[in-house]
């Protein structure tokens, strides 16, 4: 091990992570709640259904930065990014990466991140 002291401060790292992947979720959530309708026209399902993503976004969100039920809202936003995956390959044939266009490696590093927050709980650092 390189820098053995620094795992003291490993809830701290756990912390950032949370908040690193809350603001996107924030932003993004926030972004479904106020232009839902359109959203689902131009993706091709209902508008009911981008709210309910922001909805699921917004509140996970919330959950990451004051720390309550962490796994809770990981596995809500895993199951979240695994859609967007799902339509970005499937879907919409998308690569992982494209030189003019964003592929899906940004859904793949948030999948990612969740999964480290849902098995590691997140931290002590919040409310509960």
């Amino acid at each position: 091990m390189i820098f053995p002291n620094l795992l003291f401060y490993g809830d701290w790292g756990l912390f950032a992570l949370r908040l690193a992947v809350a603001a996107v979720f924030l932003v993004h959530g926030l972004s479904k709640l106020k232009k839902y309708k359109e959203m689902g026209t131009s993706m091709g399902v209902p508008g009911w259904f981008i709210l309910g993503l922001g909805l699921a976004e917004c509140l996970s969100a919330l959950g990451l930065i004051l720390g309550l039920y962490v796994q809770l809202a990981a596995a809500a936003l895993i199951a979240v990014m695994s859609g967007a995956i799902y339509f970005k390959v499937a879907k919409w044939g998308m690569k992982f990466t494209a030189p003019s266009a964003m592929g899906w490696e940004f859904d793949f590093i948030l999948l990612a991140s969740n999964l480290a927050l849902l098995l590691t709980g997140g931290g002590n650092i919040g409310l509960l």
